[in-house]
């Protein structure tokens, strides 16, 4: 059989219009384990995107899986998953009974019933080392992927990428992709249900400025329908589908694929709270699709050496607006105290917690919805670094990763626990950080060391942070390197650890 290789990476036996289907969005593995992952593709109409979406198709779908590369021995299927327009055409399944530390590879098999009639381009991914293994592991961690700002710019059009691959997507997958890391994370922001904002885009059409006018409506989505639009248009997107192709993925949701920027359970804006939790859990591999309580806040153990907590930082926090104290919470009493305890549980050399919201900064002083903000969840902040000191933690290698600022930056807490902000994906949707001491910041007194910051509009670049868990001369060690979004290395601080910790 010939296949021709199209935008989907797939192909047919024949070209019936009446069965023709697509994954134009490409496969993506999520949330993957030492034994275990959660496989997902979304069946589509088109290969491409089509009158400014991505339609999709009504089929079915499963997946072959084998840890041989010739996809030749040992394959296993899932079962036929239906892809029906009630979860937005998505088939998406946990396969369990993997190996420690093994590539495995997969294809989606597809058609409008249980036959076959399509096969998909063959992706992989690498399952986790495990806590009895010191293999090297690598993943980066992004956020700020603002599709709006990327492609025609802060409703002015000066900041729009104007590269002959704007198709493509943006550039920094293409970087990241090259670093071959084996894991993405995105802290969240992964779309903007409110970009474009109606009143900029108004004044941009009024003033001749928007390069596309009508492409988008102009308004914040406030339906399902265009919330799911949102992720169509991203992940069509090459690069992303190239990436994932072979990266694993793990995701955490902020306020702008939540609800609305800063938004909290009681905003009022016509994506509901409920809505803004189903989506994100319909549209990423994170839980499980048939088990319903999973909890979107989770620890991975990696490998011997390092340890991951992703914590959800939107579903169960207090009105933004409540008077700051020992009542208001952005993670929740239930999570908080399973933070703490599966901090204080763990055994891995390396702890690291990747929080979508900054818990150092500084940030802007005139936010209030995360843990810097002294209007807003500071106290929570402020008595979490208490009891991370009283219990050890500056010994025991821990450290913080944060995603929604929108600058790169490496501080230390004045009590000396240490935060590295990823910085926004695209330059676009990058800006200059506040420096500690200035009175428009979070820390105005100047008690935050800044060891590396986009601090002037001239740093300020979109990019990503890597990092590497391996051992140097047996000593086990965490790198953590921000490149910009060509991949320019821009900053490294190297950590060796305090070995008291090792089993």
């Amino acid at each position: 059989m010939l296949c021709v290789l199209i935008l989907t990476a797939s192909c047919a036996p024949s070209p019936q219009a009446e069965t023709a289907m697509f994954l134009g969005q490409g496969l993506m593995a999520g949330e993957v384990s030492s034994h275990s992952a959660i496989l997902q593709a979304r069946l589509t109409a088109a290969p491409r995107i089509t009158q400014g979406d991505m339609p999709g198709a009504r089929g079915m779908l499963r997946f072959a899986y084998t840890p041989d590369s010739s996809f030749q021995r040992s394959i296993r299927h899932t079962p036929w998953l239906p892809a029906v327009d009630a979860y937005d055409f998505i088939a998406k399944t946990r396969i369990t009974g993997l190996q420690p530390n093994r590539r495995y590879y997969y294809r989606a098999e597809y058609g409008p019933d249980s036959l076959p009639l399509y096969f998909s381009s063959i992706g992989s991914f690498s399952t986790l080392p495990g806590p009895q293994s010191t293999a090297p592991v690598s993943f980066v961690v992004v956020t700020g992927m603002n599709y709006y700002h990327f492609h025609f710019g802060k409703y002015d059009s000066t900041l729009q990428y104007r590269g002959p691959d704007k198709y493509l997507g943006y550039p920094a997958l293409e970087s990241i992709e090259r670093l071959k890391p084996q894991y993405f994370i995105g802290t969240g922001d992964n779309v903007y249900f409110d970009h474009p904002a109606e009143k900029n885009y108004q004044n941009a059409l009024k003033n001749g400025k928007h390069p596309l006018p009508g492409y988008f409506d102009g308004k914040a989505v406030t339906t399902e329908a265009g919330m799911r639009r949102k992720y169509h248009l991203q992940f069509a997107q090459p690069r992303f589908r190239s990436l994932f192709r072979h990266t694993a993925t793990y995701w955490e949701k902020d306020d702008h694929d939540y609800r609305i920027n800063d938004s909290d359970p009681y905003t009022d804006f016509p994506i509901s709270h409920e809505l803004g939790i189903r989506n994100f859990r319909e549209q990423l591999p994170v839980v499980d699709p048939t088990d319903s309580a999973a909890l979107t806040y989770r620890t991975h153990r990696m490998s011997r050496d390092l340890q991951i907590w992703l914590t959800e930082g939107r579903d169960y926090r207090s009105p933004n607006d409540l008077p700051d104290g020992p009542e208001k919470s952005l993670w929740g009493t239930t999570q908080r105290e399973w933070l703490k305890k599966s901090l204080l549980e763990s055994t891995a050399t390396f702890k690291v917690l990747i929080s979508p919201t900054p818990l150092v900064g500084p940030d802007d002083a005139y936010k209030k919805d995360n843990h810097t903000n002294p209007e807003g969840f500071k106290y929570e902040g402020d008595q979490f670094f208490k009891w991370l000191k009283e219990n050890g933690f500056l010994q025991k290698n821990f450290y913080l990763i944060c995603g929604d600022r929108h600058w790169q930056y490496h501080a230390i807490h004045p009590l000396g626990f240490e935060e590295f902000s990823c910085g926004a994906l695209v330059d676009a949707n990058a800006r200059a950080g506040r420096l500690a001491g200035d009175a428009r910041s979070t820390a105005p007194q100047g008690r935050i060391r800044q060891l590396y910051i986009q601090g002037t509009p001239e740093q300020a670049s979109g990019g990503f942070l890597k990092v590497d868990s391996r051992r140097v001369e047996g000593m086990p060690t965490l790198t953590f390197s921000f490149y910009d979004e060509k991949g320019n290395l821009l900053y490294q601080h190297q950590k060796s650890a305090n070995m008291q910790t090792e089993e």
